[in-house]
């Protein structure tokens, strides 16, 4: 027979975020962000245990990626270029949205954890989270 299982599901001005959809396939989870506005960079953190996976569903991300070692670089998702981002423990990321109603799902290898999560502020890597205009 058939059930449902009720999900988490928050809102804040930056996304609205449904997490651990899946709870019963495995240690870790995965979330969709449904992330509606292009002004908010959504970053830094890093996980000493977990790996994340990121996909973009729909839209277009700016993804930021960085350590203190080697400061920070920039990659791209997009629902036009279908690929997996794997992003490992001890690298800090963060996200900014390049469309409107941009949707990312990530799977994480571990359930969410506070403490394997270590913040730093937006500028610590010296990065640019503008886009060039064209």
């Amino acid at each position: 027979m058939h059930s449902f299982i009720n999900i988490q599901y928050n809102e804040d001005d930056r996304a609205q975020r449904c997490l651990d959809i899946f709870k019963e396939l495995g240690p870790g989870q995965i979330n969709v962000s449904y992330v509606n506005s292009t002004k908010h960079v959504v970053a830094w953190h890093k996980h000493n245990i977990q790996t994340d996976y990121w996909f973009c569903v729909k839209g277009s991300f700016k993804v930021g990626l960085a350590t203190h070692e080697e400061g920070a670089t920039f990659e791209y998702l997009s629902d036009k270029n279908p690929r997996v981002l794997k992003i490992p423990p001890g690298i800090y990321h963060g996200y900014k949205a390049l469309e409107p109603n941009s949707i990312l799902m990530y799977y994480l290898t571990e359930k969410y954890n506070p403490e394997d999560e270590f913040r730093a502020k937006l500028g610590d890597f010296n990065e640019i989270w503008k886009t060039k205009d064209k």
